[in-house]
């Protein structure tokens, strides 16, 4: 979140300046306005309190005197009035309490500040392209050629030109009509060579990884709420997670710390939180912390029908290799290219045609102040669809959690964070569609060279069932 610093005028603040950021974003600008009026009510609230204890204080230096010489009847008086003054200002002080809370909360619903170098505008259509890769042979517009050749009106996939679902069912690779039967909508087992290509993309990816000196994680599946709430906004993140509750609290019980658990929808959620409460007393030697997180994440996934629920590309629980980067505030921006540049080479290193995309002001989340997405392109689909987001998260995340850079210095309004940065490396259930799509052939479906020493050398997997019946819509779209 934001540091309600940022607002107040007289420290240094500029309030139109997150106005104009909220704006970029499409949200809500009057936010900025009541979370200035709490804070005001807050500093009067925390002035009042501040005199009633003055006013304690000085009755004090009165009343030990007397107590001291045993005169309970001229002290007597004074303690009552010492007693209305303390009750006074316990209000005042729970005043101060409901109101900060109440600053926070609003405070936590304001966005990042959106970069300068980020496309403006409400609408995903404006999304910049920013770079495209083909490997050496292929492009864009064969590709769409040879669809139009090869599919005919009813959008069927043929031998050599097919969906990824209905490859994967060729050879084998998962079972959806028993996952749905056993964990319902979108459920799924990997089979024979899915489950081999899907660990060996999470085995190449965090070998990838840790040759650019980034140490490997394998996260906590799951997060308690306090700390759930400090790196992801539960308001926004609420009906995407999936929550346990262990029991049902009754109306005035205190809920245990453990009561409410959250199943992680990223490994970027444990791994920010895994230096909370830290200090970076040298920096200089200390950050960048480089972290390639592994974990099965596991989202609701409520979406439209169409052809991203095919198959395993959007399900609810699959893995993922992540980065993770914390840096100092003046190199976050460097880091954040140098990430997006580890994103490319791996799915270089894969030959699989790609786009980058700059993501505009108002699809960000909350925490972004940047975010660039690589679309990886699919054949049959003849469509780009995301397989890496990477953010620059600033400092909005370590705030909330606490993650510092040395002490406070005495001519500083404001503490200094950590800068947080997330990039996709695979997310490797969707990564295998796009594999599948990519190196079929009519008798199967070529292994890339990168993923081959983690198969057992295996070059081939060949197809051991015929085309399905038609599973394919011409208009089954996004």
């Amino acid at each position: 979140m934001l540091d309600i610093n940022d607002l107040r005028v007289e420290k240094g603040g500029n309030p139109d300046k997150v106005r104009e950021s909220q704006k970029k974003r499409g949200a809500s600008v009057e936010l900025v306005d009541e979370i200035l009026a709490l804070d005001a009510e807050w500093i009067k609230a925390r002035f009042d309190a501040d005199e009633k204890n003055k006013e304690i204080n000085a009755l004090n230096k009165q009343i030990q005197p007397l107590m001291k010489a045993k005169n309970k009847e001229a002290a007597a008086p004074l303690l009552a009035q010492k007693t209305t003054l303390e009750t006074e200002k316990k209000t005042l002080d729970n005043k101060a309490i409901e109101l900060d809370s109440q600053r926070t909360k609003k405070l936590m619903l304001l966005g990042n500040y959106v970069h300068e170098s980020v496309p403006v505008s409400l609408s995903e259509d404006d999304n910049v392209t920013m770079k495209v890769w083909y490997p050496q042979g292929r492009d864009e517009a064969s590709e769409r050629a040879k669809k139009e050749k090869l599919i005919k009106a009813d959008g069927r996939g043929v031998p050599g030109l097919s969906s990824h679902h209905e490859i994967m069912q060729r050879i084998e690779g998962s079972d959806m009509e028993r996952g749905t039967k056993i964990a319902g909508h979108r459920g799924y087992f990997l089979m024979g060579a899915g489950v081999e290509l899907n660990l060996a993309l999470v085995q190449y990816g965090l070998d990838f990884l840790a040759k650019r000196d980034y140490t490997k994680l394998w996260t906590p599946f799951f997060m308690k709420k306090e700390m759930m709430s400090k790196t992801a906004q539960l308001e926004e993140y609420d009906e995407a997670l999936y929550k346990i509750v262990q029991k049902e609290i009754a109306p005035g019980e205190q809920e245990p710390e453990d009561n409410t658990m959250y199943m992680i929808a990223t490994s970027e959620q444990p791994i920010s939180a895994f230096h909370s409460g830290e200090c970076f007393f040298e920096p200089e030697k200390e950050l960048p912390k480089r972290y390639a997180g592994q974990s099965t994440c596991f989202r609701k996934e409520a979406g439209s029908a169409g052809r991203d629920n095919w198959g395993i590309f959007r399900v609810h629980q699959f893995e993922k290799v992540e980065q993770f980067c914390i840096t100092t505030p003046e190199k976050s921006w460097e880091e954040h290219e140098l990430m997006l540049k580890n994103a490319e080479e791996f799915y270089q290193s894969l030959k699989i045609p790609y786009r980058v995309v700059a993501i505009v002001s108002g699809a960000l989340n909350n925490a972004a102040a940047k975010k660039y997405d690589l679309e990886a392109w699919f054949p049959f689909q003849t469509e780009y669809k995301e397989l890496v987001s990477c953010s620059n998260c600033l400092d909005y995340q370590s705030r909330r959690l606490d993650i510092r850079i040395g002490g406070k210095k005495t001519n500083e309004q404001l503490k200094k964070y950590v800068h947080c940065l997330n990039c996709t490396l695979v997310a490797t259930e969707r990564a295998m569609c796009c594999v599948l799509e990519n190196y079929q052939t009519e008798d199967g479906v070529i292994v890339p060279e990168v993923l081959r020493p983690y198969m057992g050398g295996k070059e081939f997997i060949p197809f051991v069932k015929d085309l399905p019946p038609a599973s394919t819509k011409k208009e089954g779209k996004k």
